[in-house]
């Protein structure tokens, strides 16, 4: 596993950084842009859970864990016959999301307009989760674009923000519910 005993190296001072096959790349390159947006929305989770209670601080401790891993993915390029195997973001992980959505969204009422941004502390910080997430997903898309990737990063990542949005709209459940967009009200 990891076993870190320096935190500076030096190895970066000049603007490339290692991958998890050993090889160099910039630091402003598309792998690297893509698992840095994950590790930023990974961060903005760490901010929702100094808001929530005991089930739902567990369940974003688990996808804080599954962005590490989702990171490493994207961290190591895919490559025929690999000397270590390397961690990959599976099915199971989104199909947990999936059944955690619609236990969530269950006993939500249906919406008749766009949700704004907002509510409880902890709501905003969920819909700030979801934009990066949304952000990583794009960044994602870019580098499948011009690299290969784990397809289900892409799905994860999709599913995820879909995640965050059903959560967020919990957290304003009874707060006063969802704060909704009036289209023109202030024209």
């Amino acid at each position: 596993m990891v076993k870190l005993t320096r935190i500076y190296t030096r190895t970066g001072d000049t603007g490339d950084t290692g991958l998890g096959d050993g090889q160099r790349v910039p630091k402003h390159g598309p792998r690297v842009t893509a698992y840095g947006t994950v590790d930023e929305a990974n961060a903005v989770l760490g901010l929702c859970r100094l808001h929530t209670e005991e089930a739902l601080d567990g369940e974003l401790a688990r996808v804080q864990n599954d962005l590490f891993d989702l990171g490493a993915d994207l961290c190591t390029p895919e490559a025929d016959n690999p000397p270590f195997p390397p961690l990959r973001i599976v099915t199971e992980q989104i199909d947990w999301l999936e059944q955690a959505i619609d236990r969530h969204n269950a006993d939500l009422p249906s919406l008749r307009s766009f949700v704004l941004p907002g509510g409880t502390p902890l709501a905003a910080h969920l819909h700030q989760a979801r934009t990066v997430t949304r952000r990583a997903e794009r960044d994602i898309s870019a580098l499948a674009a011009v690299d290969q990737v784990n397809p289900l990063t892409l799905t994860y990542m999709n599913r995820l923000s879909d995640y965050l949005f059903v959560i967020a709209r919990r957290a304003n459940q009874g707060a006063g519910g969802d704060v909704l967009w009036q289209p023109g009200a202030n024209r």
